[in-house]
């Protein structure tokens, strides 16, 4: 069995995949693999799709939100259609001994995976962010947020998210460190971020309740603080899911040995990703679960298909 260090370069592990001696005695596990991975990719396709016209029908949702979620959804769509296809056929290929079309599959899919999970990460970031300005700013939200700003950030992440991965070409400890260093942000900003909304409805909720209490009860500020608490609860519940389905893999990585992979950590890499690429499938679940809007509009959606078709 070949090992690998960390220093080496990626195409190393890919090689690993990629051998006989190594992947001779899973091929029923890899078969496995593949027939999930292929339905996630049509959920994933079929889903976010629908999420995509839903959100272009709907009008009450901020446009900048809606940018941020349409951003979103486009992840898991492109992780549907090019990510879960070439790891299927990175699988079956190994399967089938094709040990060429193999490797370079393997190194195909590589790239396009830490672009599309950096942008879903900064992305969710960026609606935590957006929500607590929201809370923030008050009146001066939609003068601040505005739909060029948010364009341009999503931009940025694209491009960022883009570089970074690149690095996967030079140096796996190079796309490593991004990779840290982008999570570790992330995750901190979100945690601030949620940490201060919570803080604040709090408070609010108390001083209501004294209002309350003097008879001086505002009966539009806490339907619209309802509603706020209502959008902040569905962007968290999109959160919690990707760090749910996220933090296997990761545990995966870290617990590899940094001198020689077993035959285990390869297969629990490979039904890790496998969770990663299942929170492309959940999340337009989730948007239709949480989200009134995008339920509504997906429901019209189908019912016009429906008509259609028959």
């Amino acid at each position: 069995m070949k090992n690998f260090t960390g220093g080496e370069n990626q195409q190393t592990i890919a090689e690993l995949s990629c051998s006989v001696e190594f992947t001779g005695e899973v091929h029923g596990e890899l078969v496995f693999l593949s027939v999930v991975n292929t339905f996630l990719s049509i959920t994933a396709f079929l889903g976010n799709t629908l999420v995509l016209v839903a959100l272009r029908k709907d009008t009450s949702i901020h446009q900048p939100s809606k940018l941020l979620y349409r951003n979103l959804a486009i992840t898991d769509l492109c992780v549907g259609i090019i990510v879960e296809p070439l790891y299927v056929a990175h699988w079956t290929f190994v399967v089938n001994k094709i040990w060429d079309i193999c490797y370079y599959t393997y190194l195909t899919a590589y790239f396009p995976s830490i672009t599309l999970c950096s942008v879903s990460l900064v992305t969710l970031t960026a609606i935590s962010v957006d929500r607590l300005l929201a809370l923030l700013l008050r009146l001066r939200y939609r003068q601040v947020v505005t739909l060029k700003r948010t364009r341009s950030i999503v931009i940025g992440v694209w491009i960022v998210s883009i570089v970074g991965a690149s690095t996967s070409f030079l140096n796996i400890l190079i796309v490593s460190l991004f990779v840290y260093i982008a999570t570790a942000f992330c995750l901190v900003t979100t945690i601030c971020a949620y940490t201060k909304i919570f803080m604040s409805l709090r408070h609010n909720q108390i001083h209501v309740q004294n209002h309350v209490v003097q008879g001086r009860s505002s009966q539009a500020n806490t339907l619209n603080i309802a509603r706020y608490r209502k959008a902040v609860y569905s962007a968290l519940w999109v959160q919690v899911t990707l760090v749910i389905c996220y933090l296997p893999y990761g545990i995966a990585v870290a617990l590899t040995p940094q001198r020689g992979m077993p035959l285990s950590s390869f297969l629990a890499r490979g039904f890790t990703v496998t969770l990663v690429f299942l929170n492309s499938s959940l999340n337009p679940f989730l948007y239709c679960w949480k989200i009134t809007e995008v339920r509504q509009a997906v429901k019209e959606t189908v019912q016009q298909l429906y008509f259609c078709i028959n």
